[in-house]
């Protein structure tokens, strides 16, 4: 991911005005501190509408939805890929959706929303789960898989149901062939071949334009409610606390007593429990409004909102999960931050990044990787932990469960090939965080030897290496 060049976002005097217009209508809470991002992608728009500047694109906007939906898919962050994420999908095979078919055995109905579904894997692999499922009954249940999306472009490749490798690089070759057929070479990300979904997975499915702001503001349409399961992964991560905490809580009223609702794995918290119940599975966690003759969660009654992502106190830092959150280097580079420094913490050899290193702790490492390395830049991951997990991703306390949720995401990096660094920021060398950084397959670095100079060498050596 290069950095963006080109005139300052500052220097355009309309540029605030369109930016607060642009979050207030979309949620994108995600752009609030990155403006040169932003500004990049409102440029190209700028020149598709042969228009001098942002005020005159403001008005531009005026004119209709047509260039708002423009707009909406330029900024809009669209990776995804089928099974994303195996651990939520065994919880789905192994125990989600089979009790839910047990449970609506009798009226034999399912109602599923795949909830910023982006090009479609999401709700499609589901649908793919189902069919498995149900089997020779299936034509017996009446199942509903909708798809909602901002971005009507994406939509269109969902609608469209055909894919590049990079959409399936997580399947076995004998499930492609199952699952899809091949199709010639076209423009787009079938330009070396692709994959047509087969038409007994595709027609489950259905997709509709829709904002999740709409939950919000009360314009949601009428029908998008009573299901069993919704999934709205790898989304709240782009808006702010306050909106995240009333999405979740449309999204919970949504659901039938006993319905289940997924998120990205940085996103849960532990507020979210005052309002639906947490179910911790093997590598997960998943929440449920309780059936109906089960006593509801108690909603929170003190602090602020619950933040966009979990943050976790441990030693003199506010963690989050491990191997989910980022900071994005400049150049050819994009390296992972799992923690940042508490506003009223002190580290013991204060770490002040190079100007070649920029912090944006609002998406998931692995997201950002992924779109570093599609667009030919070399992802670097770099951790920030004394080793010593104390909190797994659910929120609950326990050192067992968290170090194998610490381990397990290290391995999962490794896997994927990424370069990485990991600080140990304890005083002390710790034999936990060394042990860590062998798993991640990454450069161990002690955070006394980790000043700005070194940090930023260590980087740049791991990105000339990866």
């Amino acid at each position: 991911m290069r950095r963006p060049s080109g005139p300052s976002p500052h220097a355009d005097p309309g540029y605030a005005a369109l930016k607060a217009r642009i979050i207030a209508r979309t949620g994108h809470h995600y752009y609030a501190d990155k403006d040169d991002l932003l500004f990049d992608r409102l440029r190209r728009r700028f020149k598709a509408c042969n228009v001098a500047d942002a005020a005159a694109y403001d008005a531009r906007l005026d004119d209709g939805a047509g260039e708002w939906a423009a707009l909406e898919a330029e900024i809009t962050i669209g990776e995804t890929f089928f099974f994303r994420y195996a651990e939520q999908f065994a919880a789905l095979r192994e125990t989600i959706l089979p009790g839910l078919v047990a449970a609506r055995g009798t009226e034999r109905t399912l109602r599923v929303w795949s909830a910023g579904c982006s090009t479609g894997a999401e709700p499609y692999s589901v649908a793919i789960l189902l069919h498995q499922l149900l089997g020779p009954a299936l034509p017996d249940w009446r199942v509903s898989v909708v798809g909602t999306d901002i971005s009507i472009a994406a939509l269109a490749t969902a609608r469209a149901a055909e894919f590049g490798r990079w959409a399936l690089r997580t399947l076995p070759v004998e499930e492609r062939v199952r699952y899809f057929h091949r199709v010639p070479a076209s423009p787009g990300a079938t330009r070396e071949g692709g994959y047509a979904l087969r038409p007994e997975f595709r027609r489950m499915v259905r997709f509709e334009r829709q904002n999740l702001m709409s939950l919000i503001d009360g314009s949601m349409p009428e029908g998008f409610d009573g299901f069993d399961l919704i999934l709205c992964r790898n989304v709240l991560i782009y808006f702010s606390a306050e909106t995240v905490a009333g999405i979740v809580r449309a999204l919970g009223r949504r659901l039938r007593p006993g319905g289940w609702l997924l998120i990205g794995h940085a996103e849960p918290h532990p507020a979210f429990a005052g309002w639906l119940e947490a179910v911790n599975l093997p590598g997960t966690v998943a929440y449920r409004r309780p059936p109906e003759s089960a006593p509801a969660p108690q909603p929170e009654t003190r602090g602020e909102p619950p933040p966009s992502s979990p943050l976790v106190e441990a030693s003199s830092f506010e963690f989050r999960p491990a191997a989910d959150m980022l900071l994005e280097a400049s150049g050819a580079s994009a390296v992972a931050e799992i923690v940042r420094p508490a506003p009223s913490a002190k580290a013991a050899a204060p770490i002040d990044p190079a100007p070649a290193v920029v912090m944006t702790p609002d998406l998931a490492a692995e997201d950002v990787a992924l779109a570093v390395r599609r667009g030919g830049g070399t992802p670097v991951v770099v951790l920030l932990t004394d080793g010593r997990a104390n909190v797994d991703r659910t929120g609950t306390p326990g050192r067992p469960r968290a170090s194998e949720d610490a381990r397990a995401a290290a391995l999962r990096f490794r896997a994927a090939g990424y370069a990485a660094i990991l600080i140990d920021t304890a005083p002390r060398p710790q034999d936990s965080a060394r042990a860590l950084a062998e798993a991640m397959g990454a450069r161990y670095l002690p955070l006394p030897q980790a000043d700005a100079r070194k940090l930023s060498a260590a980087v740049r050596a791991a990105g000339e290496a990866a």
